[in-house]
């Protein structure tokens, strides 16, 4: 596993609990050429107020803590 795979899934594993207590998950799937993958689950596929949560903190989060992931999208 690679350094940025470890520290995307180690800052995941501390917003999981936020997207959990609202019905939902999100997961790595992959890093590829800077971009992150990832994978939402449960009520936050269809939840308009669960995009934003991604697009606005999490995504900002990995891009600025994560050596090399200057991208990140939700599959």
């Amino acid at each position: 596993m690679s350094d940025a795979v470890a520290h995307v899934n180690t800052l995941l594993d501390k917003v999981r609990p936020y997207v959990q207590m609202h019905g939902g998950d999100v997961q790595l799937l992959r890093i590829e050429e800077g971009t992150a993958y990832l994978k939402v689950y449960g009520a936050c596929v269809d939840c308009g107020l669960a995009s934003v949560t991604y697009h606005q903190t999490i995504a900002p989060l990995l891009m600025r803590e994560v050596d090399g992931v200057t991208a990140v999208e939700f599959e």
